[in-house]
Parts: structure tokens; sequence; C-alpha cells
């Protein structure tokens, strides 16, 4: 379960979506959700999923990557859409005890199962293609005006970046260590959730030591460059907008926005 969680990782690659600013793919997947959101007809939920798979497609990733990377969410999905099944109201189609289920209960599930997915296939899709750092630098740029404020921006991205690059790091040593303590006899697998989550202890004492550890080495080595945060802090690499970032902004969002302001007022909709 471990190994399915990709958050965080960044595939390498000179696609167009790779190449893109990444200013615009982080505009491009708020607009993006926006337009899931409000999308409540199988018509504009067709066109959202059109969009996703067009863009998984020219980002060259492969569709495994996204599928082991919704199934740490499946409890959650799941989840969600049995509450939709049994608690929508509308004409029963079948009851037993408390329960009912109705039409638009399961029509209702349906979405929210494809709304779950899409949602975090998109997200996973901006990290995916575009790496920490540029990540990073695209937030600080979208954020530079609150710093007129005393926002702390340059902090708040580096924190992000921080985190993200972590998180790969920090499942491989919570591996390691459940190999380990395996190795000695520990089960992780068995018994009753209070079982299971006693079970974890003498997990959890050892990564929190590990993490403590790397953001202390991480501190020190930060010193040691004389870092001093965001004031007077340069760039190697710039980011500029070309014409292919340009076009490429205006179209979807005129295409997501189209869905979005369709699927709001139903227009032509059955």
């Amino acid at each position: 379960m471990l190994k399915d969680i990709t958050l965080g990782q960044f595939f390498p690659g000179n696609t167009i979506v790779h190449r893109l600013d990444p200013r615009v793919k982080m505009a491009l997947l708020i607009v993006f959700i926006t337009a899931l959101l409000t999308a409540n007809h199988p018509l504009t939920y067709g066109l959202v999923l059109l969009y996703l798979a067009l863009s998984v497609v020219v980002s060259n990733i492969k569709l495994g990557a996204l599928v082991r990377g919704l199934r740490p969410m499946l409890f959650i999905i799941l989840f969600t859409a049995v509450l939709n099944i049994f608690y929508t109201p509308g004409e029963a189609l079948v009851t037993f005890w408390i329960f009912k289920i109705s039409a638009e209960g399961i029509e209702r599930a349906v979405f929210m199962i494809l709304r779950l997915m899409m949602l975090v296939s998109a997200t996973f899709l901006l990290t995916y293609t575009t790496s920490p750092l540029a990540l990073s630098d695209a937030l600080a740029r979208l954020l530079s005006p609150l710093a007129k404020i005393k926002v702390p921006v340059h902090e708040f991205a580096m924190m992000m970046t921080i985190a993200m690059r972590f998180i790969p790091t920090i499942i491989e040593e919570t591996d390691k260590i459940m190999n380990a303590q395996k190795a000695r006899g520990a089960d992780f697998e068995t018994g009753n959730l209070f079982r299971r989550a006693k079970a974890l202890i003498p997990l959890l004492v050892p990564l929190f030591i590990s993490a403590f550890r790397r953001a202390d080495e991480l501190a020190v080595a930060m010193e040691c460059r004389c870092y001093t945060g965001g004031e007077g802090r340069t760039r190697m690499n710039q980011l500029s907008l070309t014409a292919r970032d340009v076009w490429t902004l205006a179209l979807s969002t005129a295409f997501l926005t189209g869905i979005t302001v369709w699927g709001r007022f139903g227009w032509l909709l059955p």
C-alpha cells in the first residue's frame, strides 16, 4: 500500500505538458476543478473526463501510475459512494432495515466516484509533470502580490517544496522500517483495528526519529549555505510565458469555462 502513494513523485519528460510553464499548469488545475465541481450532467462530466484523458495522453504518463495513486484513496471513494447511495432522497428501489437504495442515490454515487477520481488524478498529473522546485517557483510568483502585505510568500513556498520533496523519502523510510519490524516478528496485518493501531507504535517511534534527524540535517545544510530567506534571493531559471503557454491557457480556459457555464445554467441539456 505504501508503494501506491505516488504524491510528490516527478516523472521527467519532454512532452508539451512537461514544458508548460508551472504557473499555467496551476491555473489550469484550478479552472479544471471548478469545471469538475459544477458539472451535474453526464454530458458535462464526459467533456471534463475527455479533457483529463487528453491531458494524460499528451503528457505520456502511464495510466498505471494514476491508478496506483488512486489505490490509497479507495476507502474514501467507496465510503463516499455508500453514503450517497443510502442517504440520497428518492423513490426506493430496494429497502432493507433502515436503509433504502434509490435511482437518484445510485446516480449521485456514480457521479461522486467519478468526481473524486478525476480530482485526484488531475492533482497527481500536476506533480507527475512538474518538479518540486518548479512548483515552488510558480507558487512564489503567483503569491508574490501578497508579499506587499507582509505575507511570508517565499517561506510558504519553501515549506511546500520541502514537504513535497520528502513525501517519497518518508514513504520509502516507512517501508524499510516495516520490513525490519516484520523480520523481527511484528505483525501489522492481522487482528482487529485496535490491535493493528497498537502494532504501529514500534513503527511510528523510529519514523519520527528519522524524520527529525533529516529535518535537522537539512537545517544545518541550509545554514552552511548561508540561506537567509527570500529577501534578495535570485533564481537560476527564470519563469517566462511563451506563446505555447498563452495559447494553451486561453484555449483550455475557454473550454473548461464553457463547461462550467453549461453545467451551471444547463443550457441545451436534456
